[in-house]
């Protein structure tokens, strides 16, 4: 096998390769009920001598961040080798076809006024299908609107009066939309922090939108109910929600890792291929061994962009600035639904999101309104999202708890009972926990030829993943640029 950015030989056969797909696996016919939304393909299977190769960069992790980092390698020529434990590119962002809808794994939402994302991203290609601006709140046994003026001003101008906070409450989310505005990305994660909570009481809005709104819709995004959230993650996130719009890509939440899988050389993705230890062979030299036996070089660095648990594990005891406790992971469990347009008379491309303060859904939508392409014609996609893990309670369990409360926000209306139980997803490291105190723009070097990248590092976004992603890389092309002036 040819590796088009390696330099050692081609006695290492990985046991997958990613290569690059055409994405019209939402149109054709299924062979199996549920499958991976990343195409593999499997060579031979062949005994691997522990054997030592040499790359430039080693990038552990194919998720956005280590997409990021290679892709910013890649734009200097050079030559890496990018390694996945899974059977696909994208971390927590990935997409299963179900009987031909397609599942996100999580409750993800694309916001277009990430700055690095528009940077990196082709928005056109990935055919972005946007959400209401705003929510349905259900509250009172009803559901009331909270709506974007600037996108939909009779909505908003017809919610003033509703129970879902005050008049004063929304002149102040006007206020807070322009301080936010104007300033920039690095004021806001410098900035004196408090929890989102605090930040909330502080700025003046009342209980009754901070429980009925703030609560169910920033919870949501932060999968933290009691807001304990940095207010640096929700001032970032106001901002790029009054700058964009809430999205969802037409071929599935997996089509942003895998544009950018896209950008890199064919072959150069390794998949199925777990990385046991990180060694250091010297200062600035290190090897990574991988789960069968294989032993890599890198000539220039390594870059960790794994989910923080697991950088805790492979780095311990190299760097002083990776925790050997971390803070309780948020969580969260998304379960999906499907039924026919004719049992679903709701059109709405919106949010709906709990304000009543009772039940375990914190938020749910109709994928299919929001985008056609994530069922087949005629059907209906339902996406629920809880906050936590519910341990306690089996699949089961929360199917039934979830349709009986649904059955009571949509009454006879929407025959909720009759709807189809696909499929369950709990995502126990949803996103890390960045109560204060934080630090959102961490050096990603943990030491010559070391570094270090993930959400966690930086904002728990899409765009904190991206931007820990090619810094990283940068603190390596600039440390590798001052060893070879040396």
């Amino acid at each position: 096998m040819t590796i088009a950015t390696l330099s050692f030989t081609s006695s290492f056969t990985p046991h997958h390769t990613f290569h690059h797909r055409r994405r019209r696996h939402h149109l054709l016919k299924p062979t199996t009920k549920i499958s991976s939304q990343v195409s593999l393909t499997t060579p031979p299977s062949i005994t691997l001598q522990p054997t030592l190769k040499k790359t430039g960069v080693i990038v552990v992790g194919a998720g956005l961040a280590g997409l990021a980092a290679a892709i910013r390698l890649h734009s200097e020529n050079i030559p890496f080798l990018l390694v996945e434990a899974s059977d696909g590119v994208g971390g927590r962002v990935r997409t299963d076809n179900v009987d031909g809808f397609l599942l996100d794994r999580g409750f993800q939402i694309f916001i277009t006024g990430y700055p690095e994302a528009r940077r990196i991203l082709d928005y056109e290609a990935l055919d972005l299908q946007k959400f209401y601006s705003g929510a349905k709140v259900y509250y009172g046994g009803g559901f009331h609107t909270v709506a974007d003026p600037l996108r939909h001003l009779g909505d908003a101008i017809q919610s003033l009066t509703n129970p879902i906070g005050t008049i004063v409450d929304k002149s102040l989310i006007a206020l807070t939309r322009i301080r936010v505005l104007t300033q920039s990305d690095d004021q806001i994660f410098s900035a004196e922090e408090t929890s989102t909570i605090n930040l909330l009481k502080r700025i003046g809005f009342s209980d009754s939108i901070v429980d009925r709104f703030f609560r169910p819709f920033f919870g949501g995004i932060f999968f933290d109910r009691d807001l304990e959230t940095t207010s640096r993650l929700f001032d970032f996130i106001f901002k790029c929600l009054a700058l964009g719009d809430n999205t969802l890509p037409a071929k599935g939440i997996s089509a942003i890792p895998e544009q950018l899988a896209s950008k890199l050389p064919s072959n150069s993705i390794i998949l199925n291929t777990p990385v046991k230890s990180i060694d250091s062979e010297s200062e600035s030299s290190h090897t990574v061994r991988l789960n069968n036996g294989e032993i890599l070089k890198a000539e220039h660095g390594v870059i960790i962009a794994v989910e923080e648990p697991e950088a805790v594990k492979l780095l311990a005891g190299k760097s002083n600035d990776i925790p050997v406790q971390i803070k309780p992971p948020r969580s969260t469990v998304c379960l999906y639904f499907s039924a026919d347009r004719t049992q679903v008379p709701v059109p709405d491309p919106a949010l709906f999101i709990n304000g009543s303060g009772h039940g375990i859904v914190n938020n749910m939508f109709f994928a299919t309104n929001v985008a056609p392409s994530y069922g087949p014609p005629g059907k209906v996609l339902v996406s629920v999202s809880l906050i936590g893990l519910y341990e306690d309670l089996s699949d089961e369990d929360l199917k039934t708890k979830v349709v009986e409360e649904l059955s009571g926000w949509f009454g006879e209306e929407v025959a909720v009972g009759s709807w189809k139980y696909l499929r369950s997803y709990r995502v126990k490291f949803a996103q890390p926990n960045q109560c204060p105190p934080t630090d959102l723009q961490k050096n990603p070097k943990l030491g010559l030829g070391l570094y270090a990248c993930g959400d966690y590092r930086t904002s728990a976004t899409f765009d904190g993943a991206l931007v820990s992603g090619r810094k990283a890389a940068e603190a390596l092309l600039k440390d590798r640029s001052l060893v070879q002036a040396s």
